[in-house]
């Protein structure tokens, strides 16, 4: 069973707002229980292993045509012994809850709520070519600092970047790419050739 959690998925604002309520509920109960990591990876593997190759099954939980104690008997039949008894109660929770068209908004949630609980930020690191190890933690540990919590990487290569890297946490965008330097150097160059002019200027007042 597989533990990718990096799927790309559509969510609208409804849906994450229910998923992070959701959410919260699932990581609180897994908490107290002490199955937190193995609850999560129960659920991506739900995710990636039953709806992303079952596509029709995940219509089939998703749509409002079957009652919710069928979704709840279908979800039994289909997980007894293969997921743990409190996977299986929040499935069927979420059954009764009309809310199973929303598990993909839940699962996503539910990462964020638990890497918030664990001080963990997300930052999306870009770069030209592949981070290489001693790089990639030399970086860890200034956003470490910077960021005063745990960062988890998510890694993008874009060929088209100049070089340097491109961090983005949340809506903020760290720029760190050699264009962004160049056009740094460019402004310097031209604030000394200004300063230069004036203290030239200001030798020549002096002397006439």
């Amino acid at each position: 069973m597989s533990n990718n959690s990096n799927h790309h998925e559509r969510i609208d604002t409804g849906e994450q707002q229910v998923g992070v309520m959701y959410a919260r509920s699932l990581i609180g109960a897994a908490e107290a229980a002490g199955q937190t990591e193995a609850v999560l990876a129960e659920f991506d593997s739900f995710i990636t292993d039953v709806f992303d190759k079952l596509p029709y099954f995940e219509a089939l939980l998703a749509t409002g045509r079957i009652p919710a104690e069928e979704k709840a008997a279908i979800l039994d039949r289909a997980l007894q012994g293969q997921a743990s008894t409190l996977f299986l109660n929040f499935l069927k929770v979420t059954a009764n809850h009309g809310r199973l068209d929303c598990l993909r908004a839940i699962r996503r949630a539910a990462h964020e709520v638990y890497d918030k609980l664990r001080g963990r930020i997300p930052v999306v690191v870009r770069s030209a070519t592949p981070l290489d190890a001693a790089s990639e933690q030399q970086l860890i540990e200034r956003l470490r600092v910077m960021l005063r919590g745990e960062p988890q990487l998510v890694r993008e290569v874009d060929p088209e970047l100049i070089g340097g890297l491109v961090i983005r946490v949340g809506d903020t965008v760290y720029d760190g790419s050699v264009a962004r330097h160049l056009e740094q150097l460019r402004l310097q160059m031209i604030d000394r050739s200004v300063h230069e002019i004036q203290s030239r200027r200001d030798r020549f007042s002096h002397s006439a």
